[in-house]
Formats: C-alpha cells, structure tokens, sequence
C-alpha cells in the first residue's frame, strides 16, 4: 500500500486556518533570516543537518528561534540522540547560528517542517520538507550478514537489526497484498480510532494526516439532523490554560452529552458545561497531560467528535551559569536552576554533548528539584573550554579557565643552633593543607624514630629532633611532593668545652645574626615565637643585663623574658607582636671586665588589606579597577596584588590572576554586559597574603550611548541659544545620566563646555554667547563608560535678537464676559508671542490699572492678572497691551462680579376673591449687580405658620394664588432670584388674606348598616392523601359563613361522633380533622359539611392508607 502523503496547502491558508484555542500571532513579520534552511530528500539511516542564521544588529535583545514539524509539534521538546540542536553566536557580523540535526534518519521524520524566530515585535517564519527515500538494496549472499547490529561501538554492542530480512519479506507479501484506500477508512472511522489504523497501515504523520482528513471533510461535508455546526477534527490548547469545545445544535431544547475517550463527562470545577440558545459549549479549566485525548458530544443517536491535543509549555532558566576561574586538581561545579521541578536539560562542551553515557567517572549529574547541577570531581587543563546548559525554553553558558597550582611558602625553615641533648624543631608552612613532603639530611631521607618526630598538622609541617647529639649537625631540606621546590636550613651543635685557666678572662659576647641577612638585627614573624640564643665567654662567669631602651628586662616566666645559663643567655618572645619591634641591649660584666651589644629586633607580618577599591571606567566587557597600597606593609614590601570578582547576588568569587600583579590599576575582561559585578583586591608580601579588602560599590560593564539625535535649535536671542534633541537611539544597559553640551565658533576647533554639571533634560538654553557671532553646537550624552559620539548641528547658528510681532493669545473662555461671585478668586493667564521680550500694560476701563488688590505677573511668554478676594467694585473692561518698539496689539477683558440679590420691597395683597388671592411687590434695590431671573412665593396658614412654596421662577412682580381654603387666613413672603440664587432674606406682605365662607350648608346622607349574613361557603377544599400506616395524619379546609356555621365531619357518608381516634379543631374558620394513627382500615372517603339558618356547602376527599413493607420483602422485590 502506498504510504500517504501530507498534502501541500498554501502558507496563507495555515495562517487563517488556527486551530482552536491557540493565538494568531500580532507580532510584526519581517525579513529576519540571512539564510533559511531548505527542502531536502534525506536517505533512510543517514544524518540530515538544516541551518538558519540570524541577522541580531537591528534587534534590542535575543531571538528566540523554534523548529516545529507540522503545525503544533514544537521539536525543541524531543531533543535527544534523534534530534540535536546547535547554536553559535558571531560577535563581529551579530549573526547567530541555528543548526537542526536529524541522526539516522527514519521514514517518520518525512514531513513538512517550518522554522520561526521572533525578538519583541518582530518575526519571521520559513517552512521546508523532508522527503525520505529508502536505501538502494544490494543482494546478500549471505544470511548472516543480516545479524548486524545497530550503532557504532562495537561488534558487540547495540541491538541486533532483522530490518534487512524484514524488508525483504515485506516485499513479498506486497506482491499477493491488494491495495487498500486508507483515507476511505479514515473517513468511516471514528477519531478514536485514528491512531489504530495509522500504526496498522503505517503512517507516522499524524498531524498532517488530520490535516488531510479536514481538508477532505470540507470537500464532502455530511449534513446533519442533529447539528447545525459540529466539533472541529483537533484541537491544541498550552498546558495549564483553559480550552473551550463548541458545537452548535438545530434544536436548542436538546440535552447534550459529552465523553472523553468513550467515559462521559460529568460537571466539575475542571470541566464547565454551558448552553446559550442553540450553542454548547464545554470548558476544561487547567488543561495537562492527561486532558490529551479523544472528546465526542452526543445529542441522541447523532455523534460528533474531536481530538485534544495539549502543548508542554517551554522550560526556562531561572538562574544562569557563573564563570569558574580554578587551578588543577580542584572540584568545579556548574548550577543552574530551571523553572520546574523534574525537567530534563542537555549539557555540552565546546559543542559536545556530556551525558552519562559519555562522560564516564569525568563528569558526575546532579539533580534537586529545579536545580541542576555538573560536578567535575579534579579540574584539569583539558577541561577548559565552554560550557552550555539547554532547555527546550532557554540556554545558559558559562567559561571554565584552569591554571597551573602553586604552592607558596608561608614560612620557611631557619638555622638552629642547639647544644647536646637539647630539643631542635625546623618548621615551615605552605599554602595548601592537603600537601605532603619529605625531610632530607645532607641529600638522605629521614627516617622518623623514637628521638626522630616527623608532623603534618593542616600547612604546618615539622621535624622534630630530641636529645640532640653531635651526629644530628648537618643541613636539612624540606621537600614537597609534586613541586619543583625545596627549603633547606643548617643544624649547628654548640659543644661546651670547659677549660680552667688559672687566669681571669674579661667576658665576651658572641653574636649569630647571619641567618638574618642584616648585621645584629633579628625578624620575626608575627605571632611565632622568638628564641635568640647569645653565648657568652667570661671567667669567672659573668653577669647578664637585657634591657630595651633603659628599661631592664629580668622577667624569668612570662610572654619575653631572659632564661640565663652559665655560658649561654637566651632572649625569648612568645608569640611575637607589632609592639615587640625595637633596640634590645645586652651587657655582661666580671671582675675581668665588661662587653656590650645592640640587638634590632624587627617584627613582620602580613600587610593591611588594600584600601580605596573602585571602578575608574568599564567598557562593553571589561572594567578598570584601581585601588591604593596597604597602610601597613607588615614590614616587608609588598610583592603584589591578586584580585577577585563576583556578580551581585552570588556567593562564588572568581580568581582573575594566579601570579602576583604588581601595579594598583588592573583591566578586567570577559565580563558580561549589563550584569552587576563587585571586585576585591588583597595584598602580598614576603609573609603571606592579606586580608580581602572591602569590596568595591557594585558596576556593570557597558559601552558608551549612541550619539543623541534630531538635535535642532528652538530659540535665538543677541546671547543665548537654546537647544533641543532626543535621547539617544541606542542607550544600552546603563542607561544615561546626563547631557553635556559644547560650542565653538565657526572655523575653529577649540569647543568650550557651556554647562559645569550634567544636564538631565532634552533641552538647554547657552547663554553669553558673542552678538552677531556664528557659532557651532554639539551634544553628546554621558554615563558611567563615559561620552557618546557627539551629535552636531549641520549649520552655524548666527547669534542675533530675532523680531516678532506681538500677538496676544487671548484663551476662548475670555473672549466673553467672565462671571465671578464676591469672595471668590479670580486668576486670568493670558499667554503672548513677541521677540524681543514685549512691553505688557494693564488698563482697567480706559485707565491705567493703579487697584492694588488686584496683581499682576509678567513672563517671557505669558500675563497673569489675579484678584485674591474678587469685589463687585472689580468690575468692568480690562484691557492688556503688549509693545515692541512701534508694533502693539491689545485684547479686552469684560468681568463682573456678582452676588445674591436682596428682598423684594412693598409686598402686599391688593385683591382677595373667593379662594383667590392678588398678590403685588416691587423689585429689589440691590439685584446683585446682575439681572432679575425671577421670584420665589410661598404662603403660610397663620394657624400652623409653615411655609409652602406656590410658585417658582415668576417672572413678573405680581401673581395670582389659587386653592386657597375657605375660612383661613393666609400670609405670603416672596424670594428674589439671580444667577447666584436666591436672595438671603424675603420680602413679607404686610397684610394676610382672609378667605371667608359663603354660606354652604353640608347635609350628610343617613347611617345605613351592612348586612353581613352569608350562608356557609368553602374558601380551600379538602385534598385527597395517602398516608402511612401508623403515622398520625391530618386534613384541612377553610369555611366562612354568618352566622357561625355547624360543623359536620364525615366517613363514607357517616357521620363521625365523639370517637377519640379522631380530634375536630376550628380556628377562625380553618377547619381540621387529626386522625391518631390510622390503620388500613381508616382509608376511604371524608367529608366535611358547613350549615347555618342561610344554606349549607359540603367539600369531600380521598384518604388512602398504605401498609410498611419490612425490608426483607423489599430485598425480595
């Protein structure tokens, strides 16, 4: 059977064509790729590689690119042995790289296949296809051969592969094989059953063969009873987002039923069941893995049905990779973190994929959770290189640099000078604990013993010699293992020799500073113990005296003191300090004589930390940093610096020198743009390594903005200029602090800066600028990595007051009569145009404005005239004039201010007839400074004295009040009214109005009582029941009827009498009959009958008793 082909459709067509539940892309599609990958026919078992590459220089940040196969298949996600992807960034073209590689090819990878890349705004897409064609089959002579194994190991390695016996045997039964119409098949079937017949008759394509079956349904659309509009054949949703399931039915009372993978759905918080009018819809909230499967919706014997298909959303990285600066043989570790928990992330070298499989006991693969982790157990020189972590969401890579250990002695080992069964001790110290070493005496390994104590105690070791003897005089030398490096130091045995010379010796001091280097001065490192042993000579034994300066030194115990022997005085300090250091003396003296000697003893250590660590410039990746000496050296010079860095945040610092750095700026490099770093810096000297210094305040490398642009001048005068520009176009990561700005004269080349601090806005006006000169203006923009290129106007700008007419720009609201209420502010901004500056003046009614309550404020572009308390006095016409030289122009201003009128006067009733009234006034004296809008009338009864409102807004001074109540005595008041409302106080009539009575006499119609009598009537009818055996029961009705009704309750026509089952009840007419736990026998037929002396009613119901059924009957039904 031939195997199906996905068909083609144009590019226009997928992009319409969505599936439901996934976005159309609103991004910009532009030409992005420099080169696309293109169609290619791959043979079966062989590599395939497609490359894209990507212009980055117009973008602002990274693209993102995605190989999908079909249209939802994103293939970052089956990364692996079949499918492996490669990026590559060139920093001089800006072009990144993509490489796509399919190992061995199979005939499932034949499709086709798009590529897209997207930055911000901006993508781009292009679509390729790969055809696969099967091997050209040679003749096997020999079986065997077909026992071959996959992969390139080995003869043992991999599985055995029949795909050669298997091929042919296909080939035979293709010959009897009839062919069969798989998309016939298809198409009959149910999309549950899609998968089935794929792997049966071998299509690997599912995607496209979906495609393919939509476009063939949408050829030969099957109508339906049922359905108006069925479920599309497939749909893709992200995980963890919502998806909703539509179809459209031609009856819209019809019950729905949906089913997932044949089990049907009932309503939950996960699945939403909706119906509006002919549409039901089904909504899966928080779709994941296990929502990917087959859905149908069901409206009696009619089906329709889909697939779901959900999406894993891209895994990111969540912390990047830290360059690791180390030497050879130390542990490295590289973590990342990835946004969730359980995901798998591919790590490469230089382009090599590591794996367990490859990296063998070299590399060890740590995962916990989000983080992951690549341990390398010894660092080696191979090993450098760099280092990448993928997801099928993001990538990260880091740099490993290793160098060459070096051991530093700490502490080297000094001569000795022991006498006979003494103890003598050489130690040293190195920089590395884990260091070990051997003693050697004149070119012989020693040999520990019980006299013989060699010790390794972390980077001290020592050799130990107790009860010291003739034989042990020699040189000794302290080798480690696995350097080139030796410490040698000489064993001299002092032997007493005790001659008796009847003669007196004047005393001698015998001094041994040779070790030293300085004649009579002694160094001690700090914090080590000092023992300086002087012999002296002398008969009879002479007497010692130490002294420091001119104070004596006798202690025998304690931190320095002087242990004396007869021929030997020892000058000790335990534990040596800053303090110690000085002249020491030592006198001896007999009767045969005296001696002195000065003794320097100069204490060491290692220095202070370096102080003042700062960062002087950065550049895109590199920084200089500088710093000053140690205060304190320790008293050797210092040989040096070494210096670290870190990112802000992070724990790890970086070595950046291995060998000492003798100057006190260094350039670092290799740093990454727009990320924080901090340095620190310690000092070296003789003894050892200083303290870290403080670190440095955080920078970031960056390189400098681009040059401001669109820089144009807005405004001349005879000695300023003021210009305007925009930001840069290209800032970068740190950003801009500020502008500086520079003229010179046209023709020369010396610029002169016009601002002393950095201008933070847009714009700057330069001022004391020459008249009449033309001058050249530049800007350029400044932050931390220092000036941009500078931004230059094309022309010279000559310098000179530039005329313009005056012109008021009187606002709209101004141009009528502005209306104010007393006590209110007023402040009017009128804005002018004029060059040079204009003459402004206020006049008020044709006069000067002299008023000193109202101000005035003038600026270079606008008036402002403010009254802070306005008064009616304030009004009238306000004119503003504005003068330069012989042109003018002026504008008038109308104001009034105005307030609540006062009373109306002489308010009187001028006419009553019948219930009428004529009521007359006159306007008010004060109307507010504004017109009369109308009048406000009220009346009061002089019985109660409340105010009711007659009319409002009457226009004339007089008005007619009608409805007046005969025999009542009214009074009026009246209210003026302005645009300010009405006035405070009122005008009242000075006389009432007296509305007297016409002699109408009322004769009311006699008294006539109501008959109540009605005969008996049912207002609610008895209900027919059925009731439980042994459960009291009760039925009701209601009657009504005057006078009172009797009450006659009966059982299948027979009158119930005073039997106690049963309980009669009346209450206001409700009637109710209880019946106490009726049996079987109490069904039948009730009746209840009302009479009285006017007729009679009669209501009856059904009453049925019914048995309990024990629950074994019930098992038994």
């Amino acid at each position: 059977m031939p195997e199906p082909q996905t068909p083609e459709e144009p590019e226009q067509e997928e992009e319409e064509d969505l599936a439901p539940g996934e976005e159309s892309q609103t991004s910009e599609l532009s030409g992005l790729f420099v080169l696309k990958p293109s169609s290619t026919t791959a043979t079966k078992g062989k590599d395939v590689t497609f490359v894209a590459k990507v212009d980055s220089s117009t973008l602002p940040r990274k693209p993102v690119l995605k190989w999908l196969k079909g249209k939802w298949l994103d293939l970052g996600s089956k990364a692996g042995k079949h499918l492996q992807f490669k990026e590559t960034y060139d920093r001089n073209t800006k072009i990144y790289t993509y490489e796509m590689s399919i190992i061995k090819v199979v005939d499932g990878d034949a499709g086709g296949y798009r590529c897209e890349v997207t930055s911000k705004d901006k993508c781009d897409s292009c679509t390729f296809e790969v055809t696969v064609e099967a091997v050209q089959e040679e003749q096997q002579d020999n079986i065997l051969e077909a026992f071959k194994r996959s992969g390139d190991a080995g003869e043992d390695a991999g599985d055995l592969d029949f795909s050669a016996l298997l091929k042919k045997r296909e080939k035979k039964q293709e010959e009897v094989k009839e062919e069969v119409d798989v998309w016939e098949i298809l198409k009959a079937a149910k999309p549950c059953d899609y998968e089935k017949i794929a792997f049966e008759y071998g299509i690997t394509d599912l995607r496209g063969m979906l495609k393919r079956l939509k476009a063939m349904k949408k050829v030969e659309p099957k109508k339906s009873d049922a359905f108006l509009r069925k479920l599309d054949p497939a749909y893709s949703v992200d995980k963890g987002k919502k998806i909703q399931l539509t179809v459209e039915v031609a009856n819209p009372d019809v019950q729905v039923k949906w089913f997932k993978n044949g089990q049907e759905i009932k309503p939950s918080a996960k699945y939403l069941f909706e119906s509006v009018g002919n549409k039901r819809k089904l909504t899966i909230n928080k779709c994941n893995l296990s929502d990917d499967a087959a859905y149908e919706c069901v409206v009696g014997e009619e089906k329709c049905f889909t697939e779901l298909f959900v999406k894993e959303p891209p895994i990111t990285i969540t912390k990047l990779l830290d360059d690791v600066h180390t030497v050879v043989g130390e542990k490295v570790e590289f973590e990342v973190e990835v946004s969730e928990e359980g995901a798998n992330v591919k790590w490469m070298k230089d382009g090599v994929e590591l794996n367990r499989e490859t990296a063998g006991s070299k590399y060890r693969f740590k995962k916990d959770g989000k983080r992951h982790v690549l341990i390398i157990n010894e660092a080696t020189k191979e090993d450098v290189g760099m280092y990448h972590v993928f997801t099928n969401g993001g990538e990260s890579k880091a740099e490993l640099e290793v160098e060459d250990k070096e051991l530093q002695v700490l502490q080297s080992i000094a001569d000795l000078t022991v006498k006979s069964a003494e103890q003598a001790v050489f130690k040293c110290e190195v920089s590395d604990e884990k260091v070990t070493g051997k003693w050697f005496k004149d070119g012989v390994e020693v040999q520990p013993s019980d006299r013989i104590k060699i010790t390794h105690i972390g980077r001290t070791h020592k050799l130990t010699i107790d009860e010291v003897k003739p034989s042990d005089a020699g040189d000794y030398t302290f080798v480690p293992d696995g350097y080139a490096l030796s410490l040698s130091a000489k064993l001299n045995f002092l032997e007493i020799k005790i001659e008796y010379v009847p003669r007196q010796d004047p005393p001698k001091i015998h001094l041994d500073t040779s070790s030293t280097g300085n004649k009579n001065t002694i160094t001690v490192v700090a914090g080590n113990k000092l023992r300086f042993d002087v012999e002296i000579t002398g008969e009879p034994a002479p007497t010692v005296s130490w002294k420091r300066g001119d104070e004596a030194v006798v202690e025998s115990e304690g931190r320095v003191r002087v242990e004396t022997r007869k021929t030997l005085s020892s000058f000790v300090i335990e534990g040596a300090e800053k303090a110690d250091e000085g002249f020491y003396s030592i006198t001896v003296s007999n009767p045969a004589g005296d001696d002195h000697a000065d003794i320097f003893v100069k204490v060491v250590d290692v220095p202070n930390p370096p102080e003042n660590v700062k960062c002087t410039s950065v550049g895109e990746d590199s920084a200089t940093i500088t710093w000053d000496p140690p205060a304190f050296d320790g008293g050797v010079p210092v040989k040096g610096y070494l210096m670290e860095r870190k990112k802000v945040g992070s724990s790890r610092w970086t070595k950046l020198n291995f060998d000492v750095y003798e100057s006190t700026a260094y350039e670092a490099k290799k740093m990454i743009e727009g990320v924080l770093y901090e340095m620190r810096v310690f000092a070296v000297n003789g003894i050892g390594v200083s303290q870290p210094s403080a670190n440095s305040k955080p920078f970031m490398p960056i390189a400098p903005t681009g040059e401001p642009t669109r820089l144009g001048v807005e405004d001349v005068t005879d000695t300023t200029c003021a210009l305007k520009w925009r930001p840069p176009e290209k800032i970068g990561a740190g950003g801009i602090d500020g502008y500086i700005i520079e003229y010179c004269k046209e023709g020369s080349d010396e610029w002169v800066q016009a601002n002393e601090a950095l201008v933070e806005k847009n714009q700057y006006r330069v001022k004391g600028l020459p008249v009449g000169e033309k001058m050249l203006f530049r800007v350029m923009a400044v932050n931390i990595a220092g000036r941009s290129p500078p931004a230059t106007l094309a022309q010279a700008v000559t310098v000179r007051e530039i005329v313009e007419r005056p012109k008021i720009r009187l606002p709209r609201h101004l141009r009528t009569k502005l209306i104010s209420l007393v006590g209110e502010k007023v402040n009017l901004v009128i804005p002018f145009q004029g060059k040079p500056r204009p003459v402004v003046t206020w006049f008020k009614d044709g006069v000067p404005l002299e008023d000193k309550t109202v101000g005035t404020r003038t600026s270079d572009v606008d008036t402002i005239l403010f009254i802070r308390s306005a008064e009616r006095t304030h009004s009238g016409k306000y004119t503003l004039s504005v003068q330069i030289e012989n042109m003018s122009d002026s504008a008038d201003i109308h104001i009034q201010i105005v307030e609540k009128p006062g009373p109306p006067i002489k308010v009187h009733v001028a006419e009553v007839w019948g219930f009428n009234v004529a009521l007359e006034w006159n306007p008010p004296k004060d109307d507010g400074n504004c017109e009369i809008i109308g009048y406000t009338i009220e009346k009061a009864d002089m019985k109660t004295k409340e105010w009711f409102t007659v009319y409002e807004h009457n226009r004339r001074p007089s008005c007619t009040v009608s409805d007046l109540i005969m025999g009542n005595e009214y009074s009026f008041r009246v209210f003026s009214e302005n645009i300010c409302g009405l006035s405070d106080e009122s005008g009242v009539s000075k006389n009432t109005a007296v509305i007297t009575k016409t002699g109408l006499c009322y004769n009311p119609p006699p008294f006539k009582e109501m008959d109540i009598n009605s005969s008996p009537k049912f207002t609610a009818p008895l209900v027919d029941r059925s009731v439980i055996a042994g459960y009291s029961a009760a039925i009701s009705c209601a009657v009504r009827g005057y006078p009172k009704p009797k009450i006659i309750w009966m059982k299948n026509n027979m009158i119930i009498g005073e039997d106690p089952k049963y309980l009669m009840q009346n209450k206001q007419g409700v009637l109710t009959l209880n019946i106490r736990k009726p049996s079987r026998f109490d069904g039948g037929k009730y009746s209840c009958r009302a009479v009285n002396d006017l007729g009679q009613d009669e209501v009856e119901c059904k009453l049925e008793v019914r048995a309990v059924q024990e629950k074994g009957e019930e098992a038994k039904k």
